[in-house]
């Protein structure tokens, strides 16, 4: 047999003494370490201080539910292998667990030989997962250093990047709200691609006239209008075989939009007053923070253009929505600013970082910079701290300067304001305990013992099904 994975540390959690004692044996028998569990505050308790490779764990536990166990592990782990044994072998039960982040799962009653077959197949897509998340993290570290994040939002960002690398697309379209850095992906989109020794361009599309975005573009000859003097080459000719943005495209002229896609699907263009045809050799790389079918819609913007830019669109999400990595992009810019402003600055007090984990930030990226900038310029004693940031970001202390919360002349019931609470912190924690927890600024068992109370939990009344996939 192929014993995959022997020598892995194996948490066995079953409140059936004779399942546990014989799955023990076995496993110990492949050469594991093999920790044991009879309910799921004892699991828990082992799971914390022992750190296993691997979890094979009942559904059914004396004082709760293996699920509950799982969707801990998968608050904190998102490769760490689970294997969940189903006592009631159901569909239903399958694709639950499934959904619910299991790597396997097992019907009992089980023969001990397919257990060690699923044993060996769980630890290896364990560890399968895990390098590939560390080459992921080192390919990201190595070639888009400037664009930080570990968010799943993220890492499909950088995936698609990695898959452009070896692509030579003509056209790409980057889309996101203000602030997300679409600059900086465009950037990086060039410098990992076989384009990276030619010239990379910039041009930004807001506020230009037809002339003068045109004359840009495509260059003009003498004369063509009237403070045309002599012939100019426009960025289109000038960034010959390297990478052209175009920032903030969805402001350009209906006219200007048209000699674009023409330029586009033709791969030539003439200068402004030229009749020459020149050949457009750069990569066209787009941005834009508006949403273009609706403009498409209004009719402010050309659907054929659209279409011919939007076959590779990557949406770079906003910050709100990127889960975890608000704390990694404060600490990226406070070593990057302390060392360009020549200030040291060894730290962020951790009341400050909660503060700025917990806001929303409208301005996505660009916006924390300048917070952690202006933090940077005014902290005393190498330590940011809570009144170096912005009254902003301060108002979502949960007592604000010039007293608490306000109780309205009318009363309210204190019993729906906390539901109503609990529900918008798992809302914007996209269903992740542990973040609403931070946010709510309680522990996760307070958090999870008000969902109990609540009828908030996964599988009970009033539970989302976000809820109980990502808790």
């Amino acid at each position: 047999m192929n014993h995959h994975g022997a020598g892995s540390r194996v948490l066995v959690v079953d409140d059936e003494d004779l399942i546990r004692w014989s799955l023990t044996e076995e496993l110990r028998g492949h050469g594991h370490e093999v920790l044991e569990a009879a309910d799921l505050a004892s699991a828990r308790a082992a799971f914390e201080q022992h750190d296993p490779e691997l979890v094979i764990l009942d559904i059914r536990l004396p004082d709760g539910t293996g699920t509950e166990l799982l969707q801990q592990i998968r608050a904190e782990d998102e490769d760490l292998p689970v294997v969940m044994i189903t006592g009631h072998g159901t569909v239903a039960t399958a694709v639950e667990v499934t959904r619910m982040g299991a790597t396997e799962y097992i019907p009992k009653p089980f023969d001990l030989e397919e257990m060690m077959l699923v044993v060996s197949r769980a630890l290896g897509a364990g560890r399968r997962r895990r390098h590939l998340r560390a080459l992921s993290r080192r390919t990201v570290a190595a070639g888009y250093s400037e664009i930080v994040g570990q968010s799943p939002a993220m890492q499909r960002v950088f995936e698609l990047l990695q898959r452009l690398e070896a692509a030579d697309a003509p056209t790409i379209l980057v889309t996101g709200e203000s602030g997300t850095g679409k600059d900086l992906v465009a950037r990086a989109i060039h410098q990992r691609s076989r384009r990276a020794d030619e010239p990379f361009l910039e041009v930004d599309c807001t506020g230009l006239s037809d002339t003068l975005i045109q004359s840009e573009l495509f260059g003009h000859e003498r004369g063509s209008f009237t403070d045309a003097k002599a012939r100019k080459l426009g960025l289109f000719e000038v960034a010959g075989r390297g990478t052209l943005f175009l920032d903030e495209l969805g402001e350009l002229p209906l006219q200007t939009q048209s000699k674009l896609l023409r330029a586009l699907e033709n791969r030539r263009f003439k200068r402004v007053g030229g009749t020459t045809d020149v050949h457009l050799k750069a990569r066209i790389v787009a941005a834009t923070n508006r949403d273009l079918a609706e403009d498409v819609e209004a009719g402010r913007f050309r659907k054929d253009l659209f279409y011919r830019l939007a076959v590779i669109p990557i949406e770079i999400p906003a910050l709100r929505t990127r889960r975890g990595d608000v704390p990694l992009l404060v600490e990226h810019f406070r070593r990057k600013l302390a060392a360009d402003l020549g200030r040291r600055v060894d730290s962020v007090e951790p009341r400050a970082m909660e503060l700025l984990d917990a806001y929303a930030w409208p301005g996505n990226v660009r916006e924390l910079r300048n917070v952690i900038e202006r933090g940077v310029i005014l902290c005393r004693g190498g330590v940011i701290s809570a009144a170096d940031l912005p009254a902003e970001i301060r108002r979502s202390e949960p007592v604000a300067e010039g007293g608490a919360f306000q109780l309205p002349p009318e009363g309210l019931d204190l019993a729906e304001l906390e539901r109503d609470l609990v529900r918008q912190a798992l809302e914007r924690a996209e269903g992740n305990q542990s973040g609403a927890a931070r946010l709510l600024r309680i522990g996760r068992y307070a958090l999870r013992y008000r969902m109990e109370k609540m009828g908030l939990l996964p599988g009970r009344s009033g539970a989302s099904e976000s809820n109980s996939a990502e808790a």
